[in-house]
């Protein structure tokens, strides 16, 4: 089930739950292991047909993905805010602000081990992974065109085995988040790509990386905040 968190003519933001995937690859569709898998975009067209030829497709190896609406994305197992367009003009116009690095995202994550600074930026590009196609890579070692990706980090609360953050990103590279904590040896917890040999609490059976908050104009140039509540999974373990 997925929750709207707001909408009026021209935007519409979803509450994407942990474990579905925001629109297909090429790979998932062709693979016929993967049909039966749900999509945002599914969600999309069942509810607003109207928005299926809103923004832009991609191409994934010669095959053509339709991406209604979609002008972000969230990592699959990563749950939270994300935004959408319901018209082409709204589309170019929160396009253009996520290009322009004007959006304020808020994320909160969950990471292995104590870290000590109460407040750090990690600055480094990031790259795909010379070892598995899936990864991407941040600074030395990092293949492809390495580009430019920048985080600044909170501590909220530390505990024995895990700290948790206050994350702000202030560009939108693939995996960002958790390939930089990755890159400081403090990866995401249960996070099964960058941190699969490490500690999963009790209580947090998914990614524990969440969108909070996105803070955008609407093309009225009014400022619109869109925060979603806290998982289950968190609050259960930070009491």
């Amino acid at each position: 089930m997925i929750k709207i968190l707001y909408e009026d003519k021209d935007i519409l933001a979803i509450d994407k739950p942990s474990g579905i995937s925001v629109h297909p690859s090429a790979m998932l569709r062709t693979n016929s292991d993967n049909k039966k898998e749900k999509f945002v975009t599914d969600w999309v067209l069942k509810n607003y047909p109207k928005m299926k030829n809103v923004g832009e497709p991609a191409m994934y190896n010669g095959v053509e993905i339709k991406r209604p609406g979609i002008v972000h994305r969230l990592d699959k197992d990563t749950s939270g805010v994300l935004i959408l367009a319901k018209n082409q003009k709204s589309y170019e116009f929160i396009k253009e602000q996520f290009q322009n690095r004007e959006v304020k995202k808020v994320y909160y994550a969950l990471a292995q081990g104590k870290i000590n600074k109460d407040k750090f930026i990690i600055d480094k590009p990031i790259g795909r992974s010379p070892n598995d196609f899936r990864k991407r890579l941040a600074g030395r070692g990092a293949r492809g065109e390495l580009r430019e990706a920048i985080t600044e980090f909170k501590v909220l609360k530390r505990f024995k085995d895990f700290t948790f953050l206050e994350v702000h990103p202030k560009t939108g590279r693939t995996h960002q988040i958790r390939v930089h904590l990755k890159s400081i040896s403090h990866p995401v917890v249960c996070d099964g790509l960058y941190n699969s040999k490490g500690i999963c609490p009790k209580d947090i059976d998914r990614l524990a990386l969440h969108s909070l908050s996105i803070e955008i104009k609407n093309p009225k140039g009014e400022t619109l905040k869109i925060e979603s509540t806290l998982p289950k999974e968190f609050k259960k373990f930070l009491k």
